[in-house]
């Protein structure tokens, strides 16, 4: 179970990664970042990106269409109702894997893909499996 410097490790691993990063989407905060960041500024692509990731997982219109209870999940943690989410610019993915916890799951990783040499889906998919692998604490 690797923690969040492992976690960033790996997932810079992955064909076109340019940066990753574990943020806290309640307040903006960078918990760890790697690589580099599409401003300049890891600190501030957090904040921006914890916004994106607050409108996903708090509003209504992205829950789950069975009408069950959206800030519940099956399993009854409180995993916000939306895995990831994913923007495309003209030239990169950007990749936001909520992280499954215990207590409130307000973490998410953000990996940044060059489009060139970048795989989505691969991505996706080893992403999925690192946010529910990461130790948080």
């Amino acid at each position: 179970m690797p923690g969040i410097d492992e976690c960033l490790l790996e997932a810079m691993r992955l064909p076109g990664a340019r940066g990753a990063s574990v943020v806290d989407w309640t307040s903006g905060l960078a918990l760890g970042t790697i690589g580099e960041s599409p401003n300049g500024d890891h600190e501030a692509t957090a904040t921006e990106a914890a916004e994106l990731a607050r409108l996903a997982a708090e509003h209504r219109a992205f829950a789950p269409a069975d009408g069950n209870d959206w800030t519940q999940s099956p399993a009854g943690d409180k995993s916000p109702p939306v895995e990831d989410v994913i923007v495309t610019s003209r030239d990169g993915y950007h990749l936001l894997r909520f992280v499954p916890t215990t207590f409130d799951s307000s973490v998410f990783l953000h990996l940044w893909l060059d489009r060139d040499e970048g795989n989505l889906a691969l991505s996706r998919i080893r992403l999925a499996d690192l946010a529910d692998r990461l130790v948080l604490g």
